[in-house]
């Protein structure tokens, strides 16, 4: 299981990495190149985005890229196909990150059983609240894969409880509130709020959305088991290239 796999990773480093591509952006082979480019770089895991064009959660960068990838004609079984491929090739844990109305119209269950036989290891689906996500828990277990699960500065003991104990894999926790790419305050709030998740669950704790220095990822160490680093990553590609985006993940550590 991703736990497990996870805790093994984090014997031997203060903190893991996990990035975020969008399928398709700017085109399959460039998220190729991305994707290799990151694991060659020492990401211990990644998310891949099957593009949606209303990506709720999503800031402006990642939003553009969403748009970007749909213009080309993406579909969601040429994503599955995508993941197969990298799953096959590269040595570390692959996640879906996606919107709810994907496996809705795919079908719930034929999406999970999709993804177990790529070689994914699970999904993060941030518009699915807990309440509602029966059938969606019910197919990911009975395909051995890991519900990854958000949780918010803002989400009050009884709801962090209610979240952590549907969530496997590791928690999702977000650094403010809002949407990706914004700036974050890397301060004694967020380090309140993390003490406040530690203690409601067990499970390694992922941090996100804002993180873009290795002044932050150092401020995570101790605190979070995964900085997840997605936006900034994006912005370095855009701006300077492929290779730019490995020598920038190099340098967060």
């Amino acid at each position: 299981m991703l736990e497990t796999t996870i805790r093994a990773q984090a014997k031997n480093k203060d903190i893991l990495l996990m990035t975020h591509i969008v399928i398709g952006y700017p085109s399959l082979e460039d998220s190729y190149r991305l994707v290799k480019t990151m694991v060659e770089a020492g990401v211990e895991l990644m998310e891949l985005q099957i593009p949606f064009s209303e990506p709720i959660a999503d800031g402006p960068v990642i939003l553009r890229a969403n748009q970007k990838a749909l213009a080309t004609g993406i579909t969601v079984d040429e994503c599955l196909d995508f993941a197969e491929r990298i799953a096959r090739e590269f040595d570390i844990p692959f996640l879906f990150m996606t919107y709810y109305n994907i496996l809705f119209k795919y079908g719930v269950a034929k999406f999970a059983a999709a993804m177990a036989g790529r070689g994914l290891k699970g999904s993060i689906v941030p518009d699915l609240p807990p309440e509602e996500a029966e059938e969606y828990l019910r197919a990911m277990t009975e395909n051995g894969l890991d519900p990854i699960f958000i949780l918010a500065p803002n989400s009050p003991a009884y709801r962090l409880k209610l979240i952590t104990e549907q969530a496997k894999g590791f928690v999702y926790c977000v650094a403010r509130k809002g949407v990706t790419g914004a700036h974050t305050d890397f301060s004694r709030d967020l380090d309140a709020y993390l003490t406040r998740c530690r203690n409601t669950t067990e499970l390694p704790l992922a941090l996100g959305f804002g993180v873009t220095s290795k002044q932050d990822v150092d401020f995570l160490k101790g605190k979070a088991d995964i900085a997840v680093v997605g936006s900034q990553a994006i912005r370095v590609f855009e701006r300077d290239g492929v290779e730019a985006v490995g020598m920038f993940l190099k340098g967060l550590r």
